[in-house]
């Protein structure tokens, strides 16, 4: 059986600006000499993971913070009281490496923490507690006993997916089993600048003249690439020994994840909702991203837009890389267009025959 799936999906974006860096221009990346939009894979990352999608369908993200004195008053509510306040506040220092929590006590950075894994932690605190222990050979227990809260905290599906460090001994630290590429286009772009105003609707009744706002917004479209690579076995270890049918029904819906979920900034402004176009998924012995069929930028076909010769460039990409290396693979694609993928591909005729065929462990 193939330990590694790889997600390739093209997705193609009307004018918009999906990721800005500190200048508010769009992200960008020089590939294959040229200019391309970006989309960080740590943006694309916490749009899925705060998508209604995700907790439909893979329930409660964790809380990302350093703040620890707020972490301690969200779940302490969370937890509806099964734990006074003050052994919460006292499992989250301990975990983060404290002795206590003061009212503004901060970790030195920003961490997934999980509801189940602070409870269980408040648990073995009283009952160490409750056998007379001493803190430091209490913590001492705590330490050995780390398959447990390995355990609590995959109940958070985020942290077995993008992984946890940590330099607190009672804190797990967890390897990661789905690595996620930054998203570029297929082709290079040239972006558009929007000069916008806002007109002050007191000021122009009184006729007067002239904007109360002005400002400017480079935005651009194309065609993207989405690449993903997610390691079964490490899944699976990273929930506590779960079955293989368990981490194929997660990655049915990290394809649909990866297939519908877009960046929420400017939404407001340019309503990007776009679905993607091709999903290419593959079971295989090693992670293989397909962007070196992009290094050459694509070209628009005759003004034909950028979506179809991108396709044509991922699959005979693909047939290249599996010829060459002799891969032992599975794949499978859903094209929306009803392109037929090249021979060896198994075609799907819509994205849920894609992800039930993911669930079947790639066989038909």
């Amino acid at each position: 059986m193939h330990n590694f799936i790889n997600f390739h999906v093209l997705i193609t974006h009307s004018p918009s600006c999906l990721n800005r860096d500190d200048m508010n221009m769009q992200k960008s990346a020089t590939f294959g000499g040229a200019r391309r939009v970006r989309i960080s894979s740590q943006s694309l990352k916490r749009a899925i993971r705060c998508s209604d999608e995700y907790r439909r369908r893979l329930g409660e993200r964790s809380v990302r913070t350093r703040d620890l004195a707020r972490l301690a008053e969200r779940f302490a509510a969370a937890l509806d009281g099964r734990y006074p306040a003050g052994r919460v506040q006292q499992a989250i220092a301990w975990m983060a490496g404290k002795d206590g929590l003061a009212e503004d006590a901060e970790a030195s950075a920003v961490a997934p923490w999980a509801v189940a894994e602070v409870a269980r932690m408040c648990e073995a605190i009283a009952a160490g507690e409750a056998e007379g222990l001493e803190v430091k050979k209490l913590q001492k227990q705590i330490e050995k006993d780390a398959a447990a809260f390995r355990d609590a905290a995959a109940q958070t599906l985020d942290i077995a997916l993008s992984g946890r460090m940590s330099t607190s001994d009672l804190l797990t630290s967890v390897d990661g089993a789905l690595a996620v590429a930054h998203v570029i286009t297929t082709h290079a772009v040239d972006s558009d600048i929007d000069w916008f105003t806002a007109v002050d609707d007191l000021v122009s009744e009184a006729g007067e003249t002239g904007a109360g706002h002005l400002n400017t917004q480079e935005f651009s479209s194309g065609t993207f690439y989405r690449y993903a690579s997610l390691n079964l076995a490490q899944l699976q270890e990273n929930l506590g020994g779960a079955t293989r049918g368990r981490a194929l029904e997660i990655a049915g819906h990290l394809a649909y994840l990866f297939a519908t979920v877009v960046p929420q900034a400017k939404q407001q402004t340019f309503a990007a909702h776009n679905l993607a176009d091709a999903v290419l998924v593959s079971f295989a012995d090693l992670p293989v991203s397909l962007a070196n069929a992009f290094e050459a930028p694509v070209s628009a076909e005759r003004s034909g837009g950028f979506r179809q010769p991108s396709q044509g460039r991922l699959f005979d990409y693909w047939r290249q890389v599996h010829r060459g290396y002799g891969l032992a693979e599975s794949p499978a694609a859903f094209v929306l267009d009803g392109t037929q993928p090249p021979e060896g591909i198994a075609a799907q005729p819509d994205l849920a025959a894609l992800i039930a065929w993911i669930g079947r462990d790639g066989r038909d």
